[in-house]
C-alpha cells in the first residue's frame, strides 16, 4: 500500500506545530516597554526581559484569537511547506492547512480535537475505501489514536504561537534586539537562544507518552542551545519566526538531523471558519489501517 500521503502529512503536521508553538505558561509581565513614534504607528522599544516579552505576546494573541500562516522548513532532509489559518482557543483551537512534503500535497483540518487528513482518490482505492477523509481522534481507542491522541490534544493547545514565547521565558534569553521593517511594517526583531537543559519537558511535550521518557533521557545533561529569531509588530503579535532545532536533532542521533523553519503570520483577528468534513465522507484511520493489514 502506498503510504506517502500519510507519512508526508505526519511530517508536515509535526514541523508545523513545532513552528507554531511549544507548551508552557508565561509569567506576568512587569512594566511595559515605552512606545516610540515609528512609521505609521507606535512601535514600543524592544523588551530586554524574556518573561515580559512572552507575556506581552500572549496577551496580543489572546485578544486577536486568529491568524493566517505560511511555513517553509526542512526536517530529516525533507523540505516541507504549508499554508493555513487557525482560530486560537486553548484545547479547542482549530486550524486548516494544506502542506506539501515528499512530493505530496495534503489537506488537513483539526476540529474538536480530531485531526482530519484528506485522502487522494488513488490512495482511497489502494486502501479500499470510498471515504475522502481519514480521522485521528484524541480520545480514540484504536492503536493509531492511542499512540497520537495525547499529542493531538497538546497540539491543539499549543498551536497558539505565543507558546513559543512562553518557552523562551522558561528556557531562553534575548541575545539582541533591534527595530527594523518587514514586509512594509515596522517591527521589533529579537535574536534569542533556548537552553534545552533548562526545560527538557518543554521540548518533549508533544511526543507520544511511549517515546517521551526515552527522548528526555537522550537530551538530559547535554548542552544544547537552539537559536531562534522573532519579528513582532506594534501589538506584540508575531509576524515572522525562525528556529533551528538541528542541534537537538543531532544530539538525539537523528539521521540528517536538520529541523529548520520559517513561520510567517498575517491577518491577525480575521474571521477563521474551520469545520469538520461531512460525516459520511470520514473513515477512522485506525480502522482503515487495520482493514488494510497495517
Amino acid at each position: 500500500m502506498r503510504k506517502t500521503t500519510l507519512v508526508a502529512a505526519g511530517a508536515a503536521l509535526v514541523l508545523t506545530l513545532t513552528a507554531c508553538s511549544t507548551s508552557g505558561t508565561a509569567a506576568p509581565a512587569g512594566a511595559g516597554n515605552q512606545p516610540q513614534a515609528n512609521g505609521g504607528g507606535l512601535l514600543a522599544s524592544p523588551f530586554t526581559d524574556a518573561i515580559q516579552l512572552a507575556s506581552a505576546s500572549k496577551q496580543g494573541t489572546e485578544k486577536s484569537k486568529s491568524a493566517k500562516f505560511t511555513m517553509e522548513g526542512s526536517a530529516a532532509g525533507q523540505t516541507i511547506s504549508a499554508t493555513g489559518a487557525m482560530a486560537i482557543d486553548g484545547a479547542n483551537t482549530k486550524f486548516s492547512m494544506t502542506s506539501t512534503a515528499a512530493g505530496e500535497t495534503t489537506e488537513m483540518r483539526m476540529v474538536d480535537k480530531v485531526m482530519y487528513i484528506k485522502l487522494p482518490a488513488e490512495q482511497q482505492k489502494q486502501m479500499g475505501t470510498d471515504k475522502s477523509w481519514a480521522k485521528i481522534s484524541a480520545d480514540g481507542t484504536d492503536p493509531v489514536s492511542q499512540a497520537m491522541g495525547a499529542s493531538l490534544t497538546q497540539s491543539a493547545e499549543q498551536s497558539d504561537p505565543s507558546k513559543m514565547l512562553d518557552q523562551i521565558s522558561k528556557a531562553g534569553r534575548i541575545i539582541s534586539s533591534d527595530q527594523t521593517e518587514l514586509n512594509g511594517e515596522q517591527v521589533n526583531h529579537y535574536k534569542v537562544e533556548l537552553d534545552v537543559a533548562k526545560a527538557v519537558d518543554q521540548f518533549t511535550g508533544q511526543l507520544p507518552a511511549a517515546t517521551r521518557d526515552k527522548v528526555a533521557g537522550m537530551l538530559k545533561g547535554k548542552d544544547i542551545k537552539i537559536p531562534a529569531e522573532l519579528w513582532l509588530n506594534k501589538d506584540n503579535l508575531p509576524v515572522q519566526v525562525t528556529m533551528d532545532q538541528g542541534p537537538m536533532m543531532q544530539a538525539m542521533g537523528v539521521p540528517a538531523g536538520d529541523a529548520k523553519f520559517t513561520m510567517k503570520y498575517s491577518d491577525w483577528g480575521t474571521q477563521v471558519d474551520v469545520s469538520a468534513p461531512p460525516a459520511d465522507q470520514v473513515v477512522d484511520l485506525g480502522e482503515l489501517m487495520k482493514k488494510a493489514g497495517r
